[in-house]
């Protein structure tokens, strides 16, 4: 099969990695004409492939695209159109229709399970930053040895209290995931991937999620709770994981974060306004809660942020779901929908 790959630099601001792996795969099932516009092209498709009609298979990767164009591609039989940083033609748009008209079989991503496992693995990797205070600690032996020095304050042994190699604030949430009551908003690819590896690591964990199946819990080996208000009573890890929707914004209310036991560390990264992040700020600036989060209320956070350097927050300016195997996985999803004919 024939293929044409069109791709706009803006496409590459986003997956910069993705374009040239489908490449790679696409050639696997035949020839492929690649083509990379300059970054102030506004071409149309019409005006960049030469002999349209020689192909079966076409993605345009915000690349604009009309009926016109379309038209001059008489044997196309698949065709995928990104014409949004994320986003695909809608279903009900006038492309679609005369698309579907000529039976053309139109693709789109499925799902956004192609970042799913870098955001699970980054926020697991969160989750072991606030346990164990390792960005903060990497900062201050920068400039310090004072925190090679584990004597507790006045120098006298203290229980329960600082010594020998042990650095935990213990005024939180501190030390293994093991045993730990993990509490999690969300079932669904990210938050199952998540649950699976706390699991592992040896906590009890327990989701929240009216609307993912029963198996979802149990493949992630958390228990189901029925009730928001009751999971977050006993957290000692607070993790909302669910996407922003209209449904999901301000899920996790200022009453949820306010019942939230004293000391409990909030892993944030997926989006933060899910939760109501005032009331969060408040229990975190008043030293109730550490947070670790990789998305905020106000990005990129200002320099003066009181959020900012504090000891018990960790933070990372919204990079979680960035890799370039999530890239890989993004090609991925997109060849397996193809008609393979080797």
């Amino acid at each position: 099969m024939k293929s044409a790959l069109v791709v706009h630099p803006n496409f590459d601001f986003v997956w910069p990695f993705a374009a040239d792996h489908l490449r790679q795969l696409l050639a696997l099932d035949g020839e492929v004409t690649f083509i990379r516009l300059s970054k102030d092209s506004t071409q149309l498709l019409s005006d960049i492939v030469q002999q349209p009609e020689s192909y079966e298979r076409l993605i345009s990767l915000r690349v604009p695209v009309t009926i016109s164009c379309l038209e001059l591609f008489t044997n196309l039989e698949e065709v995928v159109i990104a014409d949004k940083d994320y986003g695909f033609l809608q279903k009900d748009s006038d492309t679609i229709d005369y698309l579907n008209k000529r039976g053309i079989r139109v693709y789109a991503q499925p799902t956004e399970g192609f970042w799913g496992q870098s955001v699970s693995e980054f926020a697991l990797a969160l989750t072991l930053c606030g346990l164990r205070r390792i960005p903060q600690t990497h900062h201050e032996i920068i400039t310090s040895v004072h925190p090679w020095d584990y004597s507790p304050a006045g120098g006298d042994p203290i229980p329960n209290a600082r010594g020998q190699q042990f650095g935990d604030d213990v005024r939180f949430t501190n030390g293994t995931v093991e045993g730990k009551r993990v509490r999690i908003v969300g079932a669904g690819n990210i938050a199952s991937r998540y649950a699976s590896f706390v699991h592992m690591l040896g906590a009890d964990v327990a989701a929240w999620d009216p609307y993912a199946s029963e198996p979802s819990f149990h493949r992630a080996g958390s228990r189901k709770e029925w009730h928001l208000e009751r999971l977050v009573r006993d957290a000692e890890i607070f993790v909302p994981m669910v996407p922003l929707t209209e449904q999901t914004l301000g899920i996790i209310t200022a009453e949820n974060i306010g019942a939230l036991p004293q000391g409990t560390l909030v892993v944030l990264a997926t989006r933060a306004q899910i939760c109501d992040m005032h009331e969060l700020r408040r229990r975190v600036l008043a030293d109730e809660l550490s947070l670790a989060a990789d998305v905020f209320d106000i990005e990129p956070l200002p320099l003066d942020d009181p959020l900012l350097g504090r000891d018990n927050v960790v933070h990372t300016p919204h990079n979680a779901g960035r890799t370039k195997e999530a890239n890989f996985q993004y090609a991925a999803k997109l060849y397996e929908q193809f008609i393979v004919r080797r």
